[in-house]
Formats: C-alpha cells, structure tokens, sequence
C-alpha cells in the first residue's frame, strides 16, 4: 500500500521515542518528518507541507508550548498534538490554549495514537463565523471610536473644552488620532460653521513656513508676487490646527507667541497689524520639555499652548477598543473594496490585542484595510503580516564544537529530507555506513 498523502512532521529530543513514532506513523502509511528541537521544526514547516505536528512539550532551550503557539499564527491550518511523559492540568490547559486538538500521554499505545492522528486530521478545517460588530454608544465624534477608560476622558476633556476658544496642546504618539479629537472638539461646539484649518508643520519647509502661517506682502522676497494671506487668516473665526509644533523654528514660534498674547499678526515684508479672532489647538509627538531643556523650543510658548492639554493614549493602553475599530474599518472597507461586510475570526481578533501597534491607530487600519484587499471575504490569522504573529526567540549560545555542530547539521540534514539517510548522505556527500556511524 502506498503513502497515504499526510505529511506529518514529530517533534521530540528523545530520538528513541521518534524512531518509535516515524515506526509507527510509517505502518499507518503517513509520511513522516523528524526534529529533535523546536529550531530544526521550524526548518521542516518553513520547506515543507506539514500536514499533522506531534509534539513533545518538554524540549531544552525552546518547550513545545511555543512551537505550538509559532504554528498556530504562522501555519494555522496545521493540526496539532501533543505527547508528553509529564502530564499536569496546568499543562494541559495551556496545551489547549495554543491551540492543540488532543493531547497523548506516554507511553502510549499504536492504537491510541492512531486514533489521535486521526481525530487531529479531521479537525484541521477551521470555520470562521461573521464578526459580531459591538454595541457601542454613537456620539458626534465624527471617526473617534471607544469606550475604554481611556477613551471616556478624552471625550469628557472635549465636551468641557468644545464652546471656548482657550489654546489646547494634544500630546500623544504619531497615529494615535490626533488631528481627530481636535476635529472634534471643533465640530461639536458651537464654533462648528467656522473654518477648521489643519496645519503640518514638519510637511512645510522651515523657510516657508512663517509665510505660509502669517502671509506676506507683496515684495516681501523673491517671487512675492501678490498680497497673500496665510493659515491664520484663512482660519479667522474657526480653529487652526497646528500639527507638530516641535518642528517649528524659533522665529516661528516668536510670532506664533505674539499672535496668542496680542490676537493679531503681521505679515511678511509688511507693517501693518492684522486682528484675528481664532482658536488654535496644537499637537505633537515628541517631548517638548526635552525640547525646551535643549533650548530648541520656547519656554514662554509652551505654557500659553497647555492652557488645556489632552493626552491622547496609545492604542496598547486602550486594547478594549481594538473591537470597536477594527467592526469600524470592515464596514467601511468590506462595502469600498468588497461590496459586502466580511467574517473575521476570533483567533484573529485575540491576535489583534495581543498586538502592541507601535504605529496605533494608524497601523491598525491600514493591517485591516491591506487584509481586506487580500482576503476572499475571511479574515484570518493568515490574512495578517509575519511581524504581528508570535515569534520565538532563542537564546543566544556560546561557540560550540565541531563535533556538536556537524551533529546538529546531520540532523538537520535527515530533517529535511523526512529521515532518508540514503538521500541524507549524498546531501552530506558521505556514504550511508559513514552516516549511520556517525549517528551513533
């Protein structure tokens, strides 16, 4: 009888119980892949088809659990079982967490591991079910989403803040929504049908800058053509946004200190005092009172910025909105890109969270919306990059020998090549008597 078409790939360090294993799993006709360490599995699933991983738990350096864990993001649609010869109910909760179907004692019969290969087989197809879209509170927020903690304070400082034109500061990480809570601080007040004129101050050339706040007089320099009037201007009787105030030369922010004490501005090249009737809100990403330490941001500034300052979080300090925002952007992608909402797995939502998102809101959107454009209306662990699935780190070790290396290499070797020593000896261009020597 031939190979039946499973791959499936043992992992274990006693290499007595993976000759009993590949015996066995080889009389069921399975095809089979061996691995000592989790590092030489890693090897096999990355150059191979793997149907099926057996794996033991306790393994020097790297344990099963984490193989089990790499797998489950990385290659989902593999099975996996376990063996091991210390069992505990710690360890076999943990075990069905990382996703195993069935967990084998040793020892253990031919019979029992037969009907555990074939129960872990049978199990591989997965069903997604339709995302369950959260219930949560509408508010006039315009695109901001939550209901953390975190979140509630924020709208709380907005609804105190919304009918006053007094200067705010928003402090928070790049991507975390910035420009959004000052959108909605003037779109909800009753400031609403005045200009909302949003400013990046890192975008704008230094040079520029200045003119392209306050505008200048016809001759001011070089190709002032005309009379033009700037971003305060523009702004008069509605709300400037200045986004990444730190990046603003020390001229700029002079005149940017005039225009909040007096409420009026010159422009460039001319003499005459423009009165303006505005509210600015500034933000930034970086620290500025390290800048300020470092003299390359004005003191006197600062404080008539923070006359209200927001602090908006990361989303790492905010994962009970991750829900929220990701229902958010399937419905407006899955209808833009698809024509229809999608499904999104639970192993992917717990993998969202598990996330960090150093580039926030941001990130998350754009991992939703490039998964959305690849999927075939199912989101899944698969749907996701390499960088936010669970990694395994090894640890680092010390020079070895040359005979531990050339081991660790032959058994690599034999790894790849599902344990054919014939097709192991002419990769290690030796001959089977010098290999099966050298195995010993």
């Amino acid at each position: 009888m031939g190979l039946q078409k499973e791959n499936i790939l043992i992992v274990d360090d006693d290499i007595n119980i993976l000759e009993l294993l590949q015996r066995h799993l080889q009389s069921l006709n399975y095809h089979v892949y061996k691995a000592v360490s989790v590092k030489q599995a890693l090897y096999v699933l990355k150059d191979s088809t793997i149907d099926l991983l057996i794996s033991d738990i306790q393994m020097p350096e790297i344990d099963g659990l984490q193989l089990l864990k790499f797998t489950a993001e990385h290659y989902p649609s593999i099975p996996k079982l376990v063996i091991t010869g210390y069992p505990s109910v710690d360890d076999a909760m943990s075990v069905i967490k990382s996703g195993a179907t069935d967990y084998l004692t040793k020892p253990f019969t031919k019979d029992e591991l037969k009907q555990a290969v074939t129960k872990s087989i049978a199990s591989s197809s997965k069903h997604l079910k339709a995302v369950q879209y959260p219930i949560h509170k509408s508010n006039r927020y315009e695109d901001m989403i939550g209901e953390s903690e975190a979140f509630q304070k924020i709208t709380d400082i907005i609804e105190r803040v919304k009918d006053n034109k007094a200067t705010i500061l928003i402090e928070g990480e790049s991507g975390t929504g910035k420009e959004l809570v000052a959108r909605a601080i003037h779109y909800s007040g009753k400031f609403a049908r005045g200009p909302f004129i949003a400013v990046n101050c890192a975008a704008i050339p230094e040079n520029l800058l200045e003119a392209e706040l306050f505008g200048y007089a016809k001759g001011a320099f070089t190709g002032a053509n005309e009379n033009r009037n700037g971003f305060f201007q523009a702004a008069n009787n509605g709300t400037l946004f200045l986004d990444e105030i730190g990046n603003s030369s020390t001229a700029v922010q002079t005149k940017l200190l005039r225009a909040l004490q007096e409420k009026e501005i010159t422009k460039i090249g001319s003499q005459k005092v423009e009165k303006i009737d505005l509210r600015i809100i500034a933000a930034t990403n970086s620290n500025l009172l390290e800048s300020i330490a470092d003299k390359s941001f004005r003191a006197d500034l600062y404080y008539r910025l923070t006359v209200v300052q927001i602090n908006v979080p990361p989303l790492r300090d905010r994962k009970s909105d991750i829900p929220l925002l990701v229902a958010r952007f399937i419905k407006k992608y899955g209808v833009e890109y698809k024509e229809r909402l999608l499904q999104i797995s639970d192993e992917a939502i717990q993998l969202l969270e598990r996330y960090n998102w150093p580039g926030n809101i941001r990130e998350l959107e754009n991992v939703i919306q490039s998964a959305i454009i690849m999927s075939d209306g199912k989101i899944d662990i698969q749907s996701f990059p390499e960088h936010l699935k669970y990694k395994i780190d090894f640890p680092e070790r010390s020079f070895m020998t040359l005979h531990k290396m050339e081991k660790e290499y032959i058994l690599k070797v034999l790894a790849a090549t599902g344990g054919n020593k014939t097709k192991a000896a002419e990769i290690l261009q030796i001959d089977r008597k010098t290999l099966r020597q050298k195995l010993k």
